[in-house]
């Protein structure tokens, strides 16, 4: 559980180590991914819910990752320019996240008729069966969606530290 301070300040001197001082750094409001490089703006961000709740070391790797990628260039993905560039930062992750997201903040729940549970950030647009009990769409196992509400605390208190 990190503090989202030291993870700016740790931000900032790798963005100062590496990178042209036009990159700034910032948090955002992703529920999903750790970290974003966006190149049109020159700005790296990271996840404030997801930071909140991983370690030190996580959100480390995580800078790392996003620098690697203002390094490599748009063009080079997750490819072996992006790999050499992150590992010779000290990277040693792998190409996505992998770790917890901000189900707390999904506001649609997903139910299986053998009562597995499936959280979204978006409304499902089309109907969609269970993979746990399915490997293709199967109209048995077909999800019942409910939405909830999701309030500024609730918001807050997932940006918090735990």
């Amino acid at each position: 559980m990190s503090d989202l301070q030291r993870v700016a300040a740790w931000a900032d001197a790798l963005i100062a180590q590496h990178l042209d001082p036009a990159w700034t750094f910032g948090f955002d409001n992703a529920k999903r991914r750790a970290g974003q490089c966006d190149y049109r703006r020159t700005r790296i961000s990271v996840s404030r819910y997801l930071a909140a709740r991983h370690d030190d070391e996580s959100n480390h790797q995580t800078l790392l990752h996003e620098v690697a990628h203002a390094l490599a260039g748009p063009a080079a993905a997750h490819g072996p320019a992006w790999k050499r560039i992150a590992r010779e930062l000290g990277y040693v992750g792998g190409t996505t996240h992998d770790g917890e997201t901000a189900i707390e903040l999904a506001p649609w729940i997903g139910t299986c008729p053998a009562g597995h549970v499936v959280y979204r950030h978006r409304r499902p647009s089309r109907p969609s069966s269970c993979v746990r009990c399915a490997r293709t769409f199967d109209r048995r196992f077909l999800l019942a969606w409910v939405r909830r509400e999701i309030t500024a605390a609730d918001r807050r208190a997932a940006a918090t530290p735990r």
